[in-house]
Formats: structure tokens, C-alpha cells, sequence
């Protein structure tokens, strides 16, 4: 039976690339001084983005194996026209994407938006780019949405301008040029040996190419994942990560929390697609180096993490930690090991971004101590301050002096900020009871299982690799314990007497918003699990993706019908 979304399906896989687009164009149309007006667009146009994302996800969970919704672009059919497919993966990503943007939109209302000039549009061309890398199904139009959400990004690192943003823009700029510069030779040897640039035509016809043209398929191939594997910040590819997103504005780091992650996805998309048409030897040899990249990238980010000094830095290399630990799923490439990475993405991704919102209103004390007697900065409007010890009966101090704790009221800005910070801290080590202990138990229990790799092995010997990435997920977890426990005695423990800092409620929204979803995502682990498993399965057995994107036929227009009806007449 078909229903109203199966109707609206081709207009839903289409409508989060338009509905940025739209807003976009319609903010840029609005007088930079009407910035209430323009917060309210952006606000807007992100709810109705977040709404049809999570309708799109729920349509893609229709049946056992899933559903995949596919949009042709001119009514060309594949692979001569443009094609946006939408699966459980790509949907994920797209709600990871809209939820983090919303939060950036909202965070900026009290003071980051009036940083510079155009933040609201380019905050809406950034999440069209990225919501068209996730769901583009070919490798021409991926490099378009990916200069697109580049192209932003360098506006969003520039905005609120300073020396250390201007440095650090301009080596962000010159490696992701690059990095472009290699997509774009990798995606002409691949049309060259291939003949096509769409995703599952080139699954479909990698096969038939000729041994002499293989070695030039797997020359653009890797060029292609150099690219990608830039992009996704992997070691030694990442020394440009952790200045450009320290330097930006923290609903502008806030948003690059996803950047990285998209890298990742194309990674797992394309070399699927290559795993399950292509067993050769280099393919295999691949493998082990995407695990071997993902596994320095994870130690990489665990030692750095111990050797962070600020909350800023300590979410830059959680960020490279993360996608460490996923690249190094995928190059293992079982669907519980990769889902279970996948569920981990989503609970860090967001932790990372909830961090970097809390380290800007945790250091509003530092600026509070900094301002002038008569610039009120600090006035907080939350209730609950501390009593100045001293004043009143109800002194603070015992008979040596030394200020007492007991009995002082924890300023309600303070508290919340704290309590933000610990359950960010547990998600990023990976503490029970949030979602980053459930997603490493998840991943780990695949890892220890002899049989992960192969059901059909009759072995009882866990893989040296295994080992080595059980030993890296643990570690990690235990150096950001330490690093987080230090930077949170430094901010809300060791500073006594320092001022609380004003928070506005608008500011403090998306950060609760946060930990709502980390309870939720605790307390539905199972559900949520299923979900990024199936995920994995449909990525890893790409079939019915293939299926579905070479079978979408165009829809016949009036015109089309009026021909027909005479021709059938003669007949």
C-alpha cells in the first residue's frame, strides 16, 4: 500500500540540499543590520532541515533489509544523469549534520553572529554541502558538494577575524586545496580507466576492466583516498586540523565537528563498493593499510589528548581520536564492528561539539576577571551565587582563615556547565553509563570474538590486530580520563573565588539539548545499535543500493503520455 511519504519520497531525498540552498539565498537577500530577522530564517529553515532528515530516516527503516530513496536530477536515469541516493547511512549522517548545525544556528543568536559579516547564510551553504556529499551518488557532484561545504568553511573559520584565525584559515585553505586538486586527478583516471563516475556504475563495471588499465584504476583509487583521508584528518594528514578548528568560533568549530566525519563516510562508502566487486590482492592490502592509518591516528590523538593544556585543544584531538577509531572499523570491515564504530561516531561527534560549546562559556570567566570595574559583564541572571565570605553571620571561614566549602551554594551557571563538562568527559573516555561506554563494550566485543572476521573459521585465536586495537580503545579511554579530569579540576574546581560567568538561556539550550540526546542514546543503545548494524550490513552488501539506483526510472511527464496514447492508438 502506498502512503503519502512513499509520494513524497523523490521530494524528500531532494529537500535537504534545497531547503539550505533556499535559505541561503533568501539571507543573503536580507540587510546584514536585521540580524534578529536573520537568526530567525536561519533558526527556521534548520528546524524544517531536521524535520525532513529524521522523515527520511524513518522511511529508509521500511522493511528487513531497509529502503533506499532515490532522487533523479533532470529525470535522467542513472548513470547519465545526477543522482542522490538516500539509505540508513547517508540519513544518519544527515540528522548528525542538522542537529549540530541547529545548535550552531542557536549558540551564535547572543553575540558570535554579529563576529562578521553573511555567518547565517554561510552556515546554511555549509549544511547544503555537507547534506549533498551524503547524499550524491557519484563522484563528479561529491566533488562539487564537498568545494561547496569548503567553500564555507573558509568563510566560517575567517569570521570574527584575528591574526590567529587569519594564520590558521590560510593553511586550512592551502591543504584543503590540495586536497582538492587530488580529487579531482583521482576522479579523471578513474573516469578514464572506468568510463563512469557514478557509484554504482562503477561497481557494476569496475569488473570488466582490463588488466593492463588495473593498475592505473587502483593508482586513482588511492590518489582519490589520499584525498579523503586528508579530509577525514588522518595521521600524518591532519597537522592542519587542531589550529583551524582551535581558531574558529565555537559555533563554527561546533559545525566542523561533522567536517571530518564526512571524509569517513565517503571512505566507507567507496571502498565497500570496492570490497564487494573487487577481491584482488590490492584491494585486501588496502585493508590493512586503512587499520594501520586508523590505528596511529587513534594513538596519535590519545597521547596529544594527555598533553592538551585547554578544553579547545583537548576536543581537536578527541576529533582526531574519533576518526581513528572508525577508520580502523572500516578497514576490518565486519557489519557489527562497523556499526558499533558507527554508533561511537554519533555519540563523539556530538560530545565533541557539546565540548567546544562548553569551553567558550566556561572561559567567559577569565574575560569577566579581565573586564573593567564598571563594564557589568558578569552579571549572571540564574539564581543561586555565593555569599562574598565575610559578609552576614554566615561566614565563610574557619578559625585559621582558610575558606570552607561547606555550606557555600554552587552558582547555578557553574553547576551547569559542570555537570556538562562530566558527561561530556564520559562519553569522550568512554565511562559508563553514556553512549561512549556502550559504543567501545559494542566494538570490543566484536574485536574479542575469534570468529568476528570469519563465522566459518573453526580458529579460537584473536588476530594481533585485534589485540592492538582493543589495547589503543582502552588506552585511549584511560589518557582522556586524565586529561579531561585535569582540565575539569583547572576550570570548576582549583579557580576559588573566580566570578561565574553570564550565560544566556538561548546559549545554555543546544548544550541541554545535548545531554538529553547522550541519556537518549544511553538509554535506547539497543534500537540505536540495530540501526547503525543495518547500516553497516547495507554499506558492506552494497546490492540493493546498486539495485536501486540503476533500476529508479524517470517519471513520465503529460507530454510523454500524450505521445504514447496516439502510438498505442495505431497499434
Amino acid at each position: 500500500m502506498t502512503t503519502w511519504i512513499d509520494k513524497a519520497m523523490p521530494g524528500l531525498v531532494i529537500a535537504p540540499v534545497l531547503v539550505p540552498l533556499a535559505a541561503a539565498a533568501l539571507l543573503l537577500l536580507m540587510r546584514e543590520s536585521n540580524r534578529r530577522a536573520k537568526a530567525a530564517v536561519d533558526i527556521a529553515a534548520c528546524v524544517v532541515n531536521l524535520a525532513v532528515v529524521v522523515a527520511l530516516a524513518a522511511w529508509t527503516t521500511r522493511g528487513d533489509a531497509g529502503a533506499v530513496g532515490v532522487y533523479l536530477a533532470s529525470n535522467w536515469r542513472a548513470p547519465f544523469g545526477i543522482v542522490l541516493a538516500a539509505d540508513r547511512l547517508s540519513a544518519m549522517m544527515l540528522v548528525l549534520a542538522a542537529v549540530l548545525v541547529l545548535a550552531a544556528a542557536l549558540f551564535a543568536v547572543p553575540r558570535w553572529h554579529q563576529a562578521g559579516a553573511h555567518f547565517h547564510s554561510l552556515l546554511q551553504l555549509e549544511l547544503m554541502g555537507v547534506n549533498g556529499a551524503f547524499l550524491t551518488a557519484d563522484l563528479f557532484n561529491l566533488f562539487v558538494f564537498f568545494e561547496v561545504m569548503l567553500a564555507a568553511s573558509y568563510g566560517l573559520l575567517l569570521h570574527g577575524s584575528g591574526r590567529a584565525r587569519v594564520r590558521a584559515g590560510l593553511r586550512y585553505i592551502a591543504v584543503n586545496l590540495a586536497a582538492s586538486s587530488l580529487f579531482l586527478i583521482g576522479v579523471a583516471i578513474v573516469y578514464g580507466t572506468v568510463g563512469t563516475l557514478n557509484y554504482a556504475d562503477i561497481a557494476r563495471k569496475i569488473a570488466d576492466v582490463q588488466h593492463a588499465d588495473r593498475g592505473l584504476l587502483h593508482a586513482g583509487a588511492a590518489i582519490l583516498g589520499v584525498a579523503f583521508l586528508a579530509k577525514a584528518a588522518i595521521w600524518p594528514l591532519n597537522f592542519w586540523l587542531v589550529p583551524a578548528y582551535r581558531a574558529a568560533s565555537p559555533p563554527a568549530a561546533t559545525v566542523f565537528a561533522i567536517l571530518t566525519k564526512v571524509g569517513l563516510y565517503v571512505v566507507l562508502r567507496l571502498w565497500m563498493l570496492l570490497v564487494s566487486v573487487d577481491p584482488s590482492a590490492l584491494v585486501v592490502h588496502g585493508g590493512d593499510a586503512l587499520v594501520a592509518g586508523g590505528l596511529a591516528t587513534l594513538a596519535f590523538g590519545a597521547v596529544a589528548m594527555l598533553a592538551s593544556q585547554n578544553l579547545r585543544a583537548l576536543a581537536c584531538y578527541a576529533v582526531v581520536s574519533s576518526s581513528g577509531t572508525v577508520l580502523a572499523a572500516v578497514g576490518l570491515g565486519t557489519a557489527p564492528l562497523v556499526g558499533g564504530a558507527l554508533y561511537y561516531l554519533a555519540g563523539s561527534t556530538l560530545a565533541v561539539a557539546t565540548l567546544f560549546l562548553v569551553a567558550e562559556l566556561a572561559e567567559r570567566t577569565r574575560e569577566v576577571e579581565a573586564a573593567p570595574p564598571d563594564v557589568d559583564v558578569a552579571a549572571p541572571h540564574l539564581p543561586f551565587y555565593v555569599d562574598v565570605p565575610g559578609q552576614g553571620e554566615s561566614s565563610a571561614f574557619d578559625d585559621t582563615g582558610d575558606t570552607l566549602l561547606i555550606g557555600q551554594a554552587i552558582p547555578a551557571a557553574t553547576a551547569f556547565l559542570g555537570m556538562s563538562f562530566l558527561a561530556v568527559a564520559l562519553v569522550i573516555a568512554g565511562l559508563p553509563p553514556l553512549s561512549g561506554f556502550l559504543a567501545k563494550f559494542a566494538m570490543l566485543a566484536v574485536l574479542l570474538d575469534p570468529r568476528a572476521l570469519d563465522a566459518t573459521s573453526a580458529s579460537t585465536s584473536i588476530p594481533v590486530t585485534h589485540w592492538l586495537f582493543v589495547a589503543l580503545l582502552v588506552g585511549a579511554g584511560f589518557t582522556a580520563i586524565v586529561a579531561m579530569s585535569r582540565s575539569g579540576a583547572r576550570l570548576f574546581w582549583a579557580p576559588e573565588g573566580r566570578a561565574t560567568p553570564h550565560l544566556r538561556a538561548i546559549e545554555c539550550l543546544p548544550v541541554a539539548a545535548f545531554l538529553v540526546i547522550f541519556a537518549a542514546m544511553a538509554a535506547r543503545a539497543g534500537p540505536i545499535v540495530d540501526y547503525t548494524r543495518a547500516a553497516a550490513s547495507g554499506v558492506i552488501d552494497p546490492a540493493r543500493y546498486i539495485d536501486a539506483v540503476l533500476a529508479a526510472s524517470p517519471v513520465a511527464s503529460a507530454g510523454d503520455a500524450a505521445r504514447v496514447a496516439p502510438a498505442e492508438a495505431r497499434r
